[in-house]
């Protein structure tokens, strides 16, 4: 098919765009202009544009059959929380205006997030929930759960849009704040985060980036239209994680752990310093309130209609372990 991939120069949309023209696909990657777009396949187009500007995306979409829309700002805090409406909303709402004047267009994979499905504080959830909407973590996580409701409702318009639900991803690829695992496993095995984070409470379901990958590529071949897909693995705690990652290296685990609250203040401090410096902080206050809460999910939808089939963590972790010892990132 001939396909467009916004967000493709990010840590999954790269990826998504090499396994596309690996399967014979025509890919067409939609990037800023001024990013570095070098690390995609030779055979992969590349156009410029911006997912705010809806000129952009009409031009790019033309002569295509399908658009996985993966671009976000995904942060747990920037200084201007103006930039996760205009580019996770606005930007959703100019690919399906895009998309409207481009008859061609036959298909969307729309990349939401886990975020919009909501907290499970103390259970397992599925497709069937629904967000409240009452209150929110972090301000990407309000964003995504606006555009999913513009997502469905699209939807329920007739669009040909599929909605796929990543957990927190991880695995080699850019070290993007898509990919916190591996950052904070860096910060980890460096020595700049010596305990655990919390007191393992929190439940996260995480995703290997190329199973992630797999699920959109089956997503734009067997989802149905208007249906949801939790592309999720394994529920497990970052006390887990990093028990984890020491077993599978060797290494001796955190010997203690480190409070939430005094988490919090250094978040509040590395904000202060994110807006002196203008990059973004790894530990912000937002992103510490995320892991109050439980965000476990069943992937059993996907796994049954697409043929999502994710690795184990432990699998997952050996492999991106690996891989950060051989970039020369971590040591063990």
């Amino acid at each position: 098919m001939r396909v467009m991939v916004t967000g493709a120069t990010g840590f999954m949309g790269a990826r998504l765009c090499a396994a596309l023209a690996d399967a014979g696909h025509d890919v067409r990657a939609f990037a800023l202009r001024g990013v570095d777009a070098s690390g995609l396949p030779p055979s992969v187009e590349v156009v410029y544009g911006d997912v705010t500007d809806e000129e952009s995306l009409a031009a790019a979409f033309r002569g295509r059959d399908a658009v996985f829309h993966t671009a976000a700002a995904v942060e747990a805090w920037l200084p201007d929380a103006s930039v996760f409406h205009t580019v996770n909303v606005g930007g959703l709402e100019n690919v399906l205006k895009a998309a409207k004047r481009t008859p061609a267009v036959k298909k969307i994979v729309y990349t939401s997030s886990y975020f919009a499905i909501g907290p499970t504080d103390g259970y397992v959830a599925d497709e069937k929930q629904v967000h409240q909407g009452k209150a929110f973590c972090t301000e990407y996580e309000k964003s995504k759960f606006l555009a999913d409701r513009i997502a469905l409702q699209a939807a329920a318009e007739g669009v040909p849009i599929t909605i796929v639900y990543p957990g927190v991803m991880y695995g080699p690829g850019t070290l993007s704040s898509g990919n916190l695992v591996c950052r904070v496993l860096i910060e980890r095995f460096n020595g700049r985060l010596p305990g655990y984070i919390g007191d393992g409470y929190d439940r996260e379901s995480f995703s290997h980036v190329d199973d992630v990958v797999s699920g959109h590529i089956a997503a734009l071949e067997k989802g149905r239209v208007g249906e949801r897909y939790l592309l999720t693995g394994e529920n497990a705690s970052f006390v887990q994680i990093f028990n984890l990652a020491a077993n599978i290296t060797n290494t001796k685990p955190p010997k203690f752990h480190i409070p939430l609250w005094l988490l919090e203040i250094y978040g509040r401090i590395s904000v202060i310093i994110a807006r002196i410096t203008g990059n973004p902080p790894l530990i912000s206050y937002p992103g510490v309130d995320c892991t109050r809460h439980q965000w476990a999910y069943s992937c059993d939808k996907a796994k049954k209609e697409l043929g999502y089939s994710p690795r184990s963590l432990t699998e997952g972790l050996a492999e991106t372990l690996l891989w950060l010892k051989n970039e020369k990132l971590i040591e063990f």
